[in-house]
């Protein structure tokens, strides 16, 4: 499922559209966030996808090399024990995976020179090659390469941002999450589970679908309020020199922390803060973290901060 960091990003983004444009329509910016949210999920098996392609680009190569007119030893021997790798084949046979892709129709093939420079990158790591020529095999080595493939090969490809950024808009600030969210896929699977297996949801639960709908709602209906609140805590600012980026997260943080009984608000103090080093100035995470601490601070001793749930009664920021 797509991680609620990942959730608050796509809220954020489209709540800058929607305050930001001349046409303020919010029925239209929540279908929109809808649609951004599914892009994220597309991602998920189009990145799943192309650990395929790879293997497959890799099978062509041996294939080849074994056809020539005079292969060497080397080629005639090459190992086959990345084609063969029983978690990629699992991928490949997962009954949701084979439906999404039919119903979506994605495909690598426009793209021959990313799988050959990623397919390059790979088969000269150096725990690639341990992979391939060790004597130790086994579901768990197998496991193990995939997972350092998407994390040290396929995340830090320039190559595949750029290809990516040409195909949606959506999914500019996605991958790092989502390859996230499918190494932790490939890190629940077992060994002979059965392909009817779902490989993962797009939501959590019910409760991931109201954390994105009130705290968009809520940051447009709760705007004027939670400005003004802003507004007290920063008296040695004027309100229209912070950043408007930084006014965003902040009253997003402050919806959160009043509406979202069951989160603890260190969560939400730290997820803002988090999420200000990437999207706004170089000195907003300080500076929010100084004003939330205050305002949670203010807002608990007048009872508009109250947590439920084991652990989170009588919590201390």
């Amino acid at each position: 499922m797509l991680s609620r960091r990942l959730l608050r990003i796509k809220v954020m983004q489209m709540l800058y559209a929607y305050f930001t444009r001349d046409n303020k329509e919010i029925q239209l910016t929540e279908k929109e966030l809808s649609h951004s949210i599914f892009k994220a999920f597309e991602l998920y098996h189009y990145l799943l996808l192309l650990i395929i392609e790879i293997r497959d680009f890799t099978a062509n190569k041996i294939e080849f090399a074994r056809n020539k007119y005079r292969p060497s030893d080397k080629e005639l021997n090459q190992s086959e024990k990345f084609i063969n790798n029983s978690v990629i084949k699992m991928i490949e046979n997962n009954q949701q995976f084979k439906k999404f892709l039919t119903d979506n129709k994605y495909s690598w093939v426009n793209n021959p020179e990313l799988i050959r420079k990623i397919y390059y990158d790979i088969i000269e790591s150096d725990k690639f090659n341990r992979y391939i020529n060790s004597e130790k095999t086994g579901y768990n080595e197998d496991k193990q390469i995939i997972i350092d493939i998407y994390t040290n090969q396929i995340s830090v490809c320039e190559e595949l941002f750029n290809v990516l950024e040409e195909q949606s808009i959506y999914w500019n600030d996605d991958v790092e999450f989502i390859i996230s969210m499918i190494n932790k896929t490939i890190s629940n699977f077992k060994e002979n589970q059965p392909n009817e297996r779902p490989l993962a949801d797009m939501y959590k639960n019910d409760d991931d679908i109201d954390f994105v709908k009130t705290l968009f709602m809520k940051t447009i209906t709760n705007h004027s309020d939670n400005s003004k609140l802003i507004s007290l805590q920063t008296k040695n600012w004027e309100i229209e020199r912070i950043a408007f980026m930084d006014m965003l997260i902040m009253e997003m943080a402050i919806v959160e922390a009043t509406e979202m009984k069951f989160i603890p608000t260190k969560v939400t103090l730290n997820e803002y803060i988090e999420i200000s080093k990437y999207y706004s100035t170089d000195k907003s995470s300080n500076f929010i973290n100084g004003i939330l601490d205050k305002m949670f601070v203010k807002l608990k001793s007048e009872n508009k901060i109250v947590k439920k749930g084991r652990g989170l009664i009588g919590e201390s920021i």
